[in-house]
């Protein structure tokens, strides 16, 4: 005969799962600044580092603006060279820098040609009256490779960067020679979302009245040391607080479910086996869409900040499958 567990065990391993998963549970701003130096902080107030240089934790590839006709100016890091192409395209809220800085230089040593540009609406990317749409990123990525008379490229999409390679592969499917998408999916839909879209209204109205204290603020709550705060505040105090809202909103509305497996270009998806923000099951049902290779690893969605060095691991093997390095 089977005896029940008492209620107050029970409960106990209840509450010791739930501390569990919570301190799991990191967002891609914290996870960034835990790769730089700790320092004491005080949670619910900005911080008072915000006057110090903010200097970057790596070493970046030269940046410059790029003059698109018809389209406007956008902000690209391009380490040159003739090695195979590769066009990082980052996640939602941040910059180029701030989710791929620690990877530049190792794609760089393996012998690639690094671009990486800030989508609209971010860091420094282009500014339309437009609404935000992920169709227009990727055509804005793909006239940028025109410009440069650079590609076909190895598209790695990660988090939002996903749907905007998608939408690459699909519509200019002669600049894409692969794609690498990480941490993302074929859609956003479900109750998950529904805190994040809740909160939408008032990260609007905060960052628009007060974009720099709001992200100290944010960051000082999340645990970020105060040396931290004036290199990663000022980065995400580049954006735009509509475009942002409405990024959001659009990858709300994001399904590629119906057209992905019809895409001819090679893909290999790389699923973070513990993310919070993506579940994982989503991420496998893209790799099973596109009859793709899957690499697991056991990270959350800070894979490319937080000891990078799995994730860095993963896409080398992944960008090596696709396309030998050409030096």
């Amino acid at each position: 005969m089977t005896t029940a567990p008492s209620k107050s065990r029970t409960e106990t391993e209840r509450n010791r799962t739930g501390l569990g998963s919570r301190r799991r549970k990191r967002s891609r701003v914290s996870a960034i600044a835990g790769t730089l130096l700790r320092q004491p902080f005080q949670p619910l107030s900005a911080s008072v580092d915000l006057s110090s240089t903010p200097e970057p934790p790596h070493l970046l590839p030269a940046g410059r603006l790029v003059h698109v006709l018809g389209r406007g100016e956008f902000f690209v890091r391009d380490s040159g060279g003739n090695g195979t192409p590769v066009l990082l395209l980052h996640g939602w809220t941040v910059t180029a820098d701030l989710n791929w800085s620690s990877v530049y230089q190792p794609l760089i040593d393996a012998g690639y040609r690094v671009l990486a540009m800030d989508l609209r609406g971010h860091g420094r990317g282009l500014r339309s009256p437009r609404p935000f749409r992920l169709s227009d990123c990727a055509d804005d990525a793909a006239a940028l490779l025109e410009t440069l008379d650079v590609g076909p490229v190895l598209a790695v999409g990660y988090s939002m960067g996903g749907p905007v390679a998608q939408l690459l592969a699909r519509d200019h499917e002669k600049q894409v020679s692969g794609l690498v998408l990480s941490a993302t999916s074929t859609n956003w839909g479900g109750p998950w979302m529904q805190v994040l879209w809740s909160g939408m209204s008032g990260l609007r109205l905060a960052l628009g009245l007060a974009p720099r204290l709001t992200w100290s603020l944010l960051l000082g709550t999340l645990g970020t040391p105060a040396a931290a705060n004036a290199w990663l505040s000022g980065e995400l105090s580049r954006g735009s607080s509509v475009d942002i809202a409405e990024a959001g909103r659009e990858l709300g509305r994001y399904d590629s479910r119906a057209w992905i497996s019809e895409l001819e270009v090679p893909g290999v998806v790389i699923v973070t086996a513990r993310d919070n923000a993506v579940p994982p099951h989503k991420q496998r049902d893209l790799a099973r869409r596109m009859s793709a290779r899957r690499i697991e690893i056991p990270r959350d969605h800070d894979a490319a900040v937080l000891k990078p060095a799995v994730y860095i691991g993963a896409l080398l093997d992944a960008l090596q499958e696709l396309a030998p390095v050409r030096r």
